[in-house]
């Protein structure tokens, strides 16, 4: 018996993933599924772009919006989610569609990739993050470079989470990510994944983004976190998202107003930079051009 199919819209940020997937469900009587390790938290909607009532256009959407930032949520916890989305959307007779551009959830499907619960040890993320504070985060990339460089090429030197992770595993495990990688995908998948990904001109992207960046500070970015800051204790991640992180550094008076914005703009769009080069790891997508195409908003 053929698989269900299951459509995948991709791309970096702010290329427009979310209103090509509207547009799709609407004339394909389908469903959207977030895949934004962002969009996942309540509270935080100005800073992840995410999509409103009315531009949702009816169009029913899941995994947006249903964690708290004082929580922490897994890729593992993501995959069993998102297949029960699937599931649902199926049994209505309409067609799911992955919307999102956060890889690591997208392949956890895509791949069917099972990711094992473990519980975080906290006394050695301690220990990492105060070699971080006190050498720099460059110790902690080397150190995982000598443990997994085959993991180590996806991974960017200011990306502290995952150098951290890479790290945890080994610790954890006595295994390389990689490794556990390849073990993770031996039990095949469940759907037939048509994945879609959003291409455009990169002056052109990079011009949306420092748009949208300033489209944010307007709508009061810099309030929303003031405000989370107020209702949350902590944030073991949600605050690691791009424009949260830069402007608590901001409201701490470690960076003035101009560079803070400067800064998630950069940010941004080296994070899209890295967004590209993931999804192009995935020989079978089908890439859409959209640089003609493209029309004001940023979503």
């Amino acid at each position: 018996m053929d698989k269900p199919t299951v459509i995948v819209i991709a791309g970096p940020t702010a290329s427009g993933k979310s209103k090509l997937a509207i547009e799709l469900a609407k004339k394909i009587n389908g469903e959207i599924i977030s895949a934004d390790s962002m969009q996942i938290y309540k509270d935080m909607n100005i800073g992840t772009a995410k999509v409103t009532n009315e531009e949702m256009k009816g169009i029913k959407h899941y995994m947006i919006d249903f964690i708290s930032p004082d929580e922490r949520y897994s890729v593992s916890s993501y995959k069993k989610d998102a297949e029960k989305c699937i599931k649902e959307i199926l049994s209505k007779g309409k067609t799911p569609i992955i919307c999102g551009g956060t890889g690591l959830y997208i392949n956890s499907l895509v791949y069917g990739i099972e990711f094992k619960e473990e519980k975080i040890d906290e006394e050695y993320r301690d220990k990492l993050n105060k070699i971080a504070e006190e050498k720099g985060l460059e110790e902690l990339y080397n150190m995982a470079c000598k443990i997994d460089k085959e993991a180590m090429k996806k991974i960017s030197k200011n990306d502290k989470k995952r150098i951290i992770r890479v790290l945890e595993i080994y610790h954890k495990t006595g295994k390389t990510k990689t490794e556990q990688d390849v073990e993770s995908r031996k039990n095949g998948v469940r759907y037939n994944y048509k994945v879609f990904v959003i291409n455009m001109d990169r002056d052109l992207l990079y011009d949306r983004i420092n748009k949208r960046v300033d489209q944010m500070i307007n709508e009061g970015l810099i309030e929303e976190v003031e405000s989370m800051i107020k209702k949350y204790e902590k944030f073991p991640t949600a605050m690691q998202g791009l424009g949260y992180k830069e402007v608590v550094n901001y409201l701490q008076g470690n960076i003035s107003k101009e560079e803070m914005i400067e800064e998630v703009k950069m940010e941004t769009r080296r994070y899209a930079k890295r967004q590209i080069t993931w999804f192009k790891k995935n020989e079978e997508a089908y890439w859409i051009d959209r640089t003609r195409q493209i029309g004001s908003k940023y979503r």
